[in-house]
């Protein structure tokens, strides 16, 4: 593979360094709906715990199978990193939906699916030679461009006030807003492993527009399909009402940032590192009551 790195960070020996992080979840006081009134504001939060799981799963394994390909040692430290703590979320978020799972909201057919459905869209379909080699920067640039809509929103729930004025349960608000730091911390890894393997400005103008359109749309099935089967009686019945209502009162972002996050990232001069608060990031991480219990066990 050849290197092209016309919009790659430098690395420095005193760069911030990626790494997993212990933490230790106490979900057995969280109730179905964990935002007091907003069903459809919890369920659209709830697919972090269905499709993130899957996605940075396959993710990991992408950049996993690129690591041999990445001489910069300082940015395969990164890679690393990042796979550790897509590893973590993965399981944090299985335990919070095996806790909603018990609760009643049926949602195993449907993360099967999902995984399914990720495994034959992105896995590595046994190729060898220059097509695995082809398949793989697709792979990476499809993550680049996902990557970047969760460090958006990992940036929107670092900053999301409302959720706590509407009195949001204090374990699942820690987390969204640990795995959202996460985000912002490690924003820039399948950006610089995409550069660093292949850069192709038309590739990531393809996958940045494929990546956007398929959250998008997987967004908008997940968090329908788990507002139809949530049992509760008094659910509402117009869930476009309360997506309306929600954006408006600031306890979801608007589904206009797609519109106005998709040009910035397919600027030619566009690098993740100049979007978000490492410094933030970090000082909720330090903070994060899931990881002081995790320190205190």
């Amino acid at each position: 593979m050849t290197r092209s790195t016309p919009t790659q960070r430098p690395y420095r020996t005193e760069a911030h360094a990626i790494n997993a992080r212990d933490v230790q979840f106490d979900f057995s006081g969280v109730p179905m709906h964990y935002v007091p009134g907003e069903v459809l504001v919890t369920h659209a939060v709830n697919v972090m715990h269905l499709v993130l799981p899957e996605a940075e799963r396959a993710m990991s394994t992408a950049l996993a199978e690129a690591l041999p390909h990445i001489d910069d040692e300082r940015l395969a430290e990164e890679v690393r990193g990042f796979v550790g703590q897509e590893a973590m979320h993965a399981s944090s978020h299985e335990h919070a939906r095996e806790h909603l799972q018990s609760l009643g909201l049926d949602v195993d057919g449907f993360v099967g699916k999902i995984g399914w459905l990720v495994d034959r869209m992105l896995g590595d379909h046994g190729l060898t030679g220059r097509a695995k080699t082809a398949w793989l920067k697709e792979r990476l640039g499809l993550y680049a461009g996902l990557e970047h809509f969760t460090a958006v929103i990992g940036d929107w729930l670092l900053n999301a006030d409302s959720l706590v004025d509407r009195g949001m349960h204090p374990a699942m608000l820690d987390l969204v807003r640990w795995h959202g730091a996460e985000e912002v911390e490690h924003r820039d890894v399948v950006f610089d492993a995409f550069m660093y393997v292949d850069g192709s400005y038309a590739r990531r103008v393809r996958t940045g527009l494929l990546a956007s359109a398929i959250l998008l749309l997987v967004l908008i099935i997940s968090a329908t399909h788990l507002y139809r089967v949530d049992p509760a009686p008094d659910k509402g019945r117009c869930w476009l009402w309360q997506l309306i209502r929600a954006t408006r009162s600031g306890l979801l972002p608007n589904v206009t940032l797609f519109g106005t996050e998709l040009p910035r990232y397919l600027s030619r001069g566009f690098h993740p590192s100049q979007m978000g608060s490492t410094d933030q990031a970090v000082r909720y991480l330090a903070q994060s009551p899931a990881a002081r219990a995790a320190q205190c066990a």
